[in-house]
């Protein structure tokens, strides 16, 4: 991760970054999005392919799946809130859908 990653996200950028990602949006400080499926297992699919993803960068969401949803949550603890990566892994997320 690059010094610039590994920094608190301004206001500007955060406003920027959210108009870019449909669907996402801040619940308890996080960037979180939900993401509904036809199946449990289209669900379970997505979420594997999404730990894989964050996995690659190191960093790794708060995950919730249940039937046919699943809720992807991030922010960068080392931070202590939302950082450039965390708007990466958002759109790598939604990447997996396109």
């Amino acid at each position: 991760m690059s010094k610039n990653e590994n920094r608190l996200l301004t206001d500007t950028e955060l406003s920027d970054g959210l108009v870019e990602l449909d669907g996402w949006g801040i619940e308890d400080g996080k960037l979180a999005k939900r993401f509904t499926f036809k199946t449990y297992k289209d669900g379970l699919v997505f979420a594997v392919a999404v730990g894989y993803v964050a996995d690659n960068l190191d960093h790794h969401p708060d995950m919730e799946i249940g039937y046919a949803k699943v809720r992807v949550a991030v922010d960068t603890h080392t931070v202590g809130g939302l950082s450039p990566l965390d708007l990466e892994l958002a759109r790598r997320v939604d990447s997996l859908l396109s």
